[in-house]
């Protein structure tokens, strides 16, 4: 594989536009830039939740596939027209959602984010997912998107919340459950 970036800053961002994937430049605060963008920082929040060293198994090696998923969903945001997930990746996010699920309690009360490091972690992703979904959403009511790209940014902050509950729980740790203050 050559070279992707000889030269990492062009200059021509400095007037307030960015380059789509189609060669074409839009401004940097259009809808889609806002909504490939958020799908960017989701990724780099899973990439937080993965640099923790001790975590459930079955939660690192979902969110390693699903990183490779949403660098394919930005490319998606950033090419009008291009399609890369589809309903199978949908489904696999499902799968492996139930398949953590199943061993936890159910749940009764609101949780706080926290519990542990990882924990915290996996709730950051799964806000800056829900801000990239309806980022993506807002992108939807203007342009043509994939449909199932959005049902895949809705699935994958259910998985975050249910392997947040995971990540709380491990070595005999447990969630942080909200209490209502009195008043």
């Amino acid at each position: 594989m050559g070279h992707r970036l000889s030269k990492i800053y062009t200059r021509t961002g400095d007037d307030g536009t960015t380059g789509l994937a189609d060669g074409s430049r839009v401004d940097k605060c259009a809808v889609r830039v806002d909504a490939y963008g958020s799908v960017d920082e989701t990724n780099s929040a899973i990439g937080l939740v993965l640099a923790e060293t001790d975590i459930d198994q079955r939660v690192r090696d979902c969110l390693v596939v699903v990183q490779h998923e949403l660098f394919e969903a930005g490319a998606e945001l950033s090419l009008p027209g291009y399609s890369a997930l589809d309903e199978t990746h949908v489904l696999r996010l499902e799968q492996a959602l139930d398949a953590i699920n199943a061993e936890l309690p159910p749940l009764k009360e609101f949780i706080l984010p926290g519990g542990n490091r990882a924990a915290a972690a996996c709730h950051l992703a799964r806000t800056v997912c829900r801000r990239a979904e309806r980022d993506a959403w807002r992108l939807a009511k203007q342009s043509e998107i994939n449909r199932a790209l959005l049902s895949y940014l809705n699935r994958l902050s259910d998985y975050l919340f249910v392997a947040a509950r995971v990540l709380a729980r491990q070595k005999g740790g447990r969630e942080v459950y909200w209490a209502r203050q009195p008043k």
